[in-house]
């Protein structure tokens, strides 16, 4: 059984930084793509940023220049960066994997995060 474990959010003012770290655990073969997401009340869930497993990065326009993706391969965690953080990115925020367990046949499965709450207030 694989698991996806978000830590960090919290409330934080204008203008300040967050780190949100996302912990894969289990029988995990190998982890490709993963991907932060971001769901505010009353919205759609949307991607914030995506990173490949060769370090590609893609980000939405809301948060480019803002928030950073990256990852460690030795240890499965993703992580994202927040800076200038802005009221707009209050939402609960999802990590998600596409990734291999030891499941036979193996194949590509998709896995999320509990979520974990981010809420920008002065």
């Amino acid at each position: 059984q694989v698991q996806l474990a978000e830590s960090g959010g919290g409330l934080v003012q204008p203008g300040g930084s967050l780190t949100l770290s996302c912990a894969a655990s289990g029988s995990i073969v190998g982890i490709y793509v993963q991907a932060w997401y971001r769901e505010a009340p009353g919205q759609q869930r949307e991607s914030v940023a995506v990173i490949t497993s060769g370090g590609s990065t893609h980000y939405a326009d809301s948060v480019k220049g803002r928030f950073t993706i990256s990852r460690d391969n030795a240890k499965n965690v993703l992580y994202l960066q927040m800076n200038s953080l802005k009221p707009v990115d209050t939402a609960v925020y999802y990590c998600n994997a596409d990734l291999v367990d030891t499941s036979v046949p193996p194949t590509i499965k998709h896995y999320w995060g509990q979520g974990t709450q981010v809420t920008v207030s002065s």
